[in-house]
């Protein structure tokens, strides 16, 4: 399939592209869709940008600032600096990547279904899996901080495979040694039974059922896959037609091969059935529960004398959910694991040449980002509008937004945010089991267009700052349509005063009970998160001082309601634990920005007292915080081996918004957080922020810049920035 073979004494140590000849096109939809392009040599007209540089890792000329005398100086600093980095459209675009399983979901999609991968992304597919190798034995975890594990090994050892690279090459011999060691791809998880099976290379014996019948259940049942997590069913659509027709690649010698290098035993003699419920001992995070293992006992069953109408039936109805979810994204899909499941399902039915496989091809490309080590799959398109949301709120809160030399940028990054909103409902959106989208923000683009509560928040604040002082005749937002915000996120709230992320909460948490993926945690039901409920209690907050006149009771009760919802999702320790970033500080942070709104401090409040008293334990002696991914896995503080500058900034909030009485600690913090801006206003990336699932620690490269020079900020008369306010 390739031509090019790769050197064995080349591990990823320099690419095998001309790094120059990148480039990101020039969005000229104004949607923020991100598609990295290799130019043609010699092609007239072409200068690569700061912002390509950057993004590389290449080295770029970007002028030395005076030192930053003052904290607000450090603020200035950097959005100079950042400036350089926003698109023509107006948007910061971004790596938003981490976990190990997206990038083979790409390459196995792409190889049985022949859409073609350039060269140049292929080499530079290859570096970065090189490059992410685990430095101790040459595996794969289940993303780049992990631990090697059969899941992560397993499926990019086939991807460097199907990619050329031969099978004796160092890094396959060292990796092909792990995955021995951790006992051979017998044991993989059951999203890489799956993957595995699409290419033939495991039985599809040896995975549990997952028939498409489970649609034709009457809807009122509390199991049935609607009231699943949107990122849960919206795998297991595909998932289960793909199951439900047995679909895999064709023979020929790569899969033969395959077959003999995964195992450490002979392929046609495993006993597959009994892998079914097998997992490596290092892998597993969820275990099988009682009920889940009597629900596949049951479909296992069932699956013997399958009715061949309902099977049918079942795949009908699973494959026009398929149809509508690429008709309700122009086929970019909620995310890259439903999305590449898509494209093979539309391949199989409707074939090669049809639109819609030819569409999901030029879509795949939405979801490749090109970094430093190489060319990685994103965990959505992006986080455009939650990158720009926070952003935008620095420059009006923090005064950067009125001088003159950031006028520009910032209503650039209005026009954005106007072109973003979604105006109307899915084209299916009952049909489609959809949360409704009119008046809401997305977490990347209005493209791929599902409504997320704190996006749609963040994003309302966003526009109600940058649109402050303008004449209502000039707002590009008008009243109208930030009414439809609030009228969503007061509809998105559960019972319970929280909220969930993408809609309201479906199903009962006994739903969990049956978690079939083996590595993720709490994924079969939306459930309520202090970030998403500050970001929305918040926005409703400031909305009702402009538009005092808009359902302020029902603004009221949802406030109330969340108030108490915050206080009894509080830890023990004091601290809230974050399921999006890391973790109690994360979360601590957007707690106490709540409670900060119905006047709970430092000194007033008990609760308050012992998350402060709980982030002061964890200041470090150079005045930083740090705090591992494994906190989240382990739901306890695990502390990172040095201080960051994003969580610093976390934790300097979380106390501003409590008005911690001691200046001692936040000057502390204020000075860690300046000694590690660089000569241009930039910081340097550090170690991963972002979470999800409790196991799948994910990065925004982009928090680094919106948390540092102000993108969060005590909503006091002043309405200073963390590191201006410490020096007051």
């Amino acid at each position: 399939m390739y031509t090019q073979p790769i050197p064995h004494d080349w591990h990823g140590q320099y690419p095998l592209t001309d790094l120059s000849r990148w480039k990101l096109e020039d969005f000229e939809d104004g949607l923020g869709d991100h598609n990295w392009t290799y130019v043609p040599k010699g092609q007239k007209g072409y200068k690569q940008r700061l912002l390509e540089k950057y993004w590389i890792g290449e080295k770029y000329q970007a002028p030395k600032l005076p030192k930053a005398r003052t904290p607000l100086d450090a603020a200035k600093n950097g959005y100079t600096f950042y400036k350089n980095l926003q698109a023509p459209d107006g948007h910061w675009p971004g790596e938003y990547s981490g976990p190990h399983f997206l990038l083979p979901g790409y390459v196995i999609g792409s190889y049985v279904t022949k859409a073609p991968i350039k060269e140049e992304e292929r080499v530079e597919m290859i570096r970065w899996l090189f490059n992410y190798a685990h430095k101790d034995d040459g595996g794969w975890g289940i993303h780049v901080e992990g631990k090697s594990t059969v899941f992560g090994t397993a499926l990019n050892y086939v991807t460097l495979r199907l990619l050329g690279v031969d099978a004796e090459h160092p890094v396959m011999v060292r990796a092909r040694a792990t995955l021995h060691k951790l006992g051979g791809a017998r044991g993989v998880p059951a999203w890489g039974k799956f993957w595995l099976s699409i290419l033939n290379v495991y039985d599809w014996e040896g995975n549990n059922p997952i028939p498409p019948e489970l649609w034709l259940l009457p809807e009122w049942l509390f199991v049935h896959p609607h009231r699943w997590w949107i990122h849960t069913r919206n795998v297991y659509i595909p998932m289960s037609f793909l199951f439900g027709v047995r679909y895999k690649a064709e023979e020929n010698d790569l899969i033969l091969s395959l077959r003999q290098e995964l195992y450490t035993e002979n392929y046609y003699s495993i006993d597959w059935p009994a892998q079914r419920n097998h997992i490596a001992p290092g892998d597993i995070y969820a275990p099988h529960t009682f009920a889940l293992n009597g629900l596949f006992a049951i479909l296992g069953v069932y699956e013997g004398c399958a009715l061949p109408p309902l099977r049918r039936a079942g795949l009908d109805f699973v494959y026009n959910l398929v149809v509508k979810e690429d008709e309700n994204t122009d086929y970019q899909d909620l995310g890259p694991v439903n999305k590449m499941m898509n494209l093979i399902v539309r391949h199989y039915v409707d074939g090669p040449d049809s639109h819609a496989f030819k569409e999901h091809v030029k879509r795949r490309l939405d979801f490749l980002w090109l970094g430093p080590q190489g060319m990685m799959m994103c965990g959505t398109n992006g986080s455009q509008l939650w990158d720009i949301s926070f952003i935008s709120q620095a420059l009006a809160k923090t005064g950067l937004g009125d001088l003159p030399e950031n006028h520009e940028s910032m209503m650039a990054a209005l026009n954005w945010l106007d072109r973003t909103q979604m105006q109307s409902n899915p084209i299916h959106f009952h049909t489609a089991y959809r949360q409704a989208t009119k008046g809401a923000w997305p977490f990347s683009t209005k493209t791929q267009g599902y409504t997320v509560s704190d996006c749609a928040a963040e994003g309302l604040k966003a526009v109600l700052f940058l649109q402050e002082n303008m004449p209502e005749e000039k707002r590009p937002i008008k009243e109208r349509r930030l009414c439809d915000t609030v009228d969503i996120l007061l509809d998105m709230q559960n019972p319970t005063g929280g909220w969930a992320s993408y809609e309201r909460r479906r199903g009962p948490m006994l739903l969990e009970k049956i978690n079939p993926s083996e590595v993720f945690g709490d994924i079969m039901v939306d459930c309520d998160y202090p970030e998403c409920t500050t970001s929305v209690i918040t926005a409703l907050s400031i909305f009702r001082k402009h538009y005092p006149h808009y359902r302020p009771k029902e603004i009221e009760t949802a406030t109330k309601n969340a108030i108490k919802y915050i206080h009894d999702a509080q830890d023990s320790c004091g601290a809230w634990l974050g399921r999006w970033g890391i973790c109690f500080t994360y979360a601590t942070m957007f707690a106490l920005e709540s409670l900060s709104l119905v006047g709970e401090t430092y000194e007033n409040s008990t609760a308050v007292r012992r998350a402060c008293d709980f982030i002061i334990s964890k200041q470090r002696a150079d005045g930083g915080w740090g705090e591992s991914w494994e906190t989240c896995e382990q739901l306890k503080w695990i502390e990172h081996e040095s201080s960051q500058v994003v969580q610093t900034a976390w934790a300097g909030l979380a106390l501003m918004y409590a008005k911690y009485p001691h200046r001692g600690p936040l000057e502390k913090a204020a000075q860690l957080i300046m000694s590690r801006q660089l000569p241009d206003g930039s910081w340097a990336q550090e170690a991963i922020e972002g979470v999800f699932n409790k196991t799948v620690a994910i990065g925004y490269p982009n928090f680094k810049f919106r948390s540092l020079f102000g993108c969060s900020v005590v909503p006091t008369n002043t309405c200073r920035s963390f590191l201006e306010w410490v020096y007051m």
